[in-house]
């Protein structure tokens, strides 16, 4: 027999959740659970009714469970799946795999089980920062188990167990990154790569550092899409660019965008050979890896090559750039993540804008 009830939960900032479990027991003994959480209780409610009525009609559908360890294996070894996942996500799911919570039934995944997965990562010295990728990552391979596997798992289990792990402080999101280099370490930076462009080893491709750096900061690119940029798609008299399949949390593929090559880029841009049909031809993990050697090397601390992006974007601001121009260069669809992750202005430089604009108005 099929039934369902509704709980109500309050979110820190105030707002109602209705929770709707649907249960079938036989005998006594409960053969199915399943749950999904609404904003409304009326959704809720018919939501519950309809699933109620659907397991009455029709019965239990039968599908196959395994262990997480197995589900990580499949989830690898699918190609559609795997080659369109990041690194960041690709390692995770291979450390998850070895970790105690993958012996554990897909479909018999507990809010405990979660827990002690969360406790055994902080004992090992992982920050909740880290073991909030662990959790995310771990409910995207579940969601998928049923639709592309045919495998049942205990994925809603996350809507109870997420709030939970929060209030225990096991988990929580990174810090906003404000780092930005000094122009003291720019100077001392460019003085180390251009050593190490020069003395390149034998039969090493010399990778241009300090135009690759400059055009980095300029143009305010991921050094994924420096490296792609090709000759084809520059437009010499608008001196702009598109920039291919650029990164987006909605879409990648095809997201193509024209981007303007402002200051010295453009100049940048002219002065590399002609001799492939990308502009940067080099791999871009041989470019941060050679930035990463300087930097360790003159004993910058905590700057990451992704850090020269925001130095651009915050530069374009000070320079009295709109928000909505500056979206332009740097590719954002949403300006709230643009203004409060990808820039970091320098107070002390609102002197030297507040100057410059009396010094205008006296002229």
């Amino acid at each position: 027999m099929a039934s369902f009830s509704i709980q109500t939960r309050t979110l820190a900032n105030g707002e109602a959740r209705f929770k709707a479990s649907v249960i079938v027991k036989k005998n006594g003994a409960m053969i199915h659970r399943e749950a999904r959480t609404f904003k409304k209780k009326e959704l809720a409610r018919t939501w519950g009714k309809n699933k109620t009525q659907e397991l009455e009609e029709f019965g239990v559908k039968k599908y196959k469970t395994c262990l997480i360890g197995d589900l990580f294996d499949k989830f690898i070894n699918d190609s559609f799946l795997w080659d369109n996942t990041g690194r960041t996500k690709q390692y995770v799911i291979k450390m998850l795999s070895d970790c105690d919570i993958a012996n554990i039934q897909t479909d018999s995944l507990r809010t405990s089980d979660i827990i002690e997965h969360c406790k055994n990562r902080l004992a090992a010295g992982a920050k909740p920062q880290t073991i909030y990728h662990d959790i995310a990552y771990l409910r995207s391979v579940m969601k998928k188990a049923l639709p592309v596997f045919n495998i049942k798992a205990n994925f809603e289990i996350f809507e109870e167990a997420v709030p939970v792990l929060i209030d225990m402080k096991l988990v929580g999101k990174s810090n906003k990154r404000t780092r930005r280099p000094t122009s003291n370490e720019i100077e001392r930076l460019k003085e180390g790569l251009l050593k190490r462009q020069n003395t390149r080893a034998n039969g090493q491709v010399r990778i241009p550092f300090i135009d690759i750096l400059d055009f980095s900061i300029l143009t305010c690119m991921r050094i994924g899409e420096v490296c792609a940029l090709r000759w084809d798609d520059l437009n010499e008299d608008h001196k702009t660019i598109t920039v291919r399949d650029r990164k987006d949390p909605r879409k990648k593929d095809g997201n193509h965008m024209l981007v303007p090559l402002l200051a010295g880029s453009f100049d940048i841009v002219k002065r590399q050979q002609k001799n492939n049909t990308l502009i940067f031809p080099y791999n871009s993990r041989s470019v941060t890896a050679g930035f990463q050697r300087v930097r360790n090397k003159l004993g910058i601390e905590d700057l990451r090559y992704h850090d020269l992006r925001r130095e651009g974007a915050s530069r374009l601001f000070e320079y009295g750039f709109s928000i909505e121009e500056v979206a332009q260069v740097t590719g954002h669809r949403n300006l709230n993540i643009l203004w409060q992750v990808y820039t970091q202005l320098f107070p002390e430089k609102l002197h030297d804008k507040l100057r410059k604009k009396l010094e205008k108005k006296t002229i």
